[in-house]
């Protein structure tokens, strides 16, 4: 039997710019090829990924569709016109869409994946044009697909309850940490110097709740030596965090808007703590990343937080900043022995979630949905 020849849909991937969905993207598109029954990978690119993709899968088929993601206006189109008639000249088997979108109509059966519902709880996160649109691009995906793939059981439970769908049709597939993150990394980068430091790692939306972590931290911070260290990008809470900031003890709050791969893993695993205050996320990677680097967790109870957590982390109120700082506190002045059995505990949960499960799960989904079953 030949192999199923897998279309992948990528016009939504910008590199460097799409966060968790990048990683979701690439993770499962590797452990797929590692797989003995490794489906031939079809793969449907925009003008920025086209490189990067080909660079990382040289063994795959790139069907390249010359339209910039960064151009919703013409990105969007291009999805609901030309790749359909790009995925019938290719002739696959079924085409998987991992950016939440997907075509209307298509000449093989579609899986799309939806990894959140984040715009519809927290609505400041995008603007108000791009909330429209996804209030018609996300239904229009979840009816035209056979099958809808998820990331969470919360994931789940939230696209049942925005877009109406099934929950027979909703599959979840839960994502994993890199094992490079547990690997031995350098010294620490000479930006954050020599003190401890707290790290967290989101860019500035709104939901990650990055200035109420701030202000947290500023109502404690002559009591502890610890720095604050942020890496992220700005985004639409900015105005926000820079508030926060501006009455933030000088020097004490450090900013990394980019870092390299390997900085980022050395930033986990030589932090005091990770600091995780979102108020909403469909899995939650980077507390994964974070316990597989040996990082002692603080996070919320928010959406799918505890369900990947589970009992290796502590929790803070995200939402009260006088009970934020008292958790972050208490973090701190863990007894070394309960410290060292949380990080014990973070990296036996981390190692529980696989690359190679996630996408097995998702494989049966698309060999179900080739076979028109």
């Amino acid at each position: 039997m030949s192999a199923m020849r897998l279309g992948v849909n990528t016009l939504f991937y910008l590199p460097g710019e799409v966060g968790g969905s990048e990683t979701y993207l690439l993770e499962t598109l590797r452990a797929l090829a590692r797989r003995s029954d490794a489906p031939r990978l079809v793969l449907f690119t925009n003008a920025e990924n086209e490189v990067t993709l080909r660079r990382e899968f040289p063994m795959a088929e790139v069907v390249s569709i010359r339209v910039a993601a960064t151009n919703r206006f013409a990105r969007i189109p291009a999805e609901q016109l030309e790749l359909p008639q790009q995925v019938k000249r290719a002739g696959v088997d079924v085409l998987w869409s991992p950016g939440y979108t997907a075509p209307w109509r298509c000449a093989c059966p579609q899986v799309v994946s939806i990894l959140d519902m984040q715009y519809k709880r927290f609505p400041h996160d995008v603007t108000w044009l791009a909330a429209r649109t996804m209030d018609v691009l996300y239904p229009l995906a979840a009816r035209s697909s056979a099958a809808v793939v998820t990331i969470s059981e919360f994931a789940k439970s939230e696209i049942v309850h925005f877009l109406g769908t099934p929950a027979e049709k909703i599959e979840v597939t839960l994502l994993a940490a890199d094992s490079s993150f547990a690997a031995p990394a350098p010294a620490r980068p000479a930006a954050v110097g020599a003190e401890p430091y707290l790290l967290c790692v989101a860019n500035t939306y709104p939901h990650k709740n990055i200035a109420l972590l701030i202000r947290a931290f500023s109502r404690i911070a002559t009591e502890i030596p610890h720095r604050l260290v942020l890496v992220g990008k700005a985004r639409l809470g900015e105005p926000e965090v820079a508030a926060a900031l501006a009455r933030a003890p000088k020097g004490r709050v450090i900013r990394l808007a980019q870092v390299t791969r390997e900085e980022l893993i050395t930033l986990n695993q030589r932090a005091d703590w990770f600091v995780f205050p979102s108020l909403y996320e469909g899995f939650g990677l980077p507390v994964l990343e974070a316990m597989t680097a040996g990082a002692p967790v603080l996070t919320t109870r928010e959406a799918s937080l505890p369900e990947v957590a589970g009992d290796a982390a502590r929790y803070g109120d995200g939402r009260d900043e006088v009970a934020f700082a008292a958790a972050l506190r208490e973090a701190i002045e863990l007894p070394t022995d309960a410290r060292a059995q949380l990080i014990a505990a973070g990296r036996a949960r981390a190692g529980s979630f696989t690359w190679d499960a996630s996408a097995a799960k998702l494989w049966r989904v698309l060999q179900r949905v080739a076979a028109g079953k």
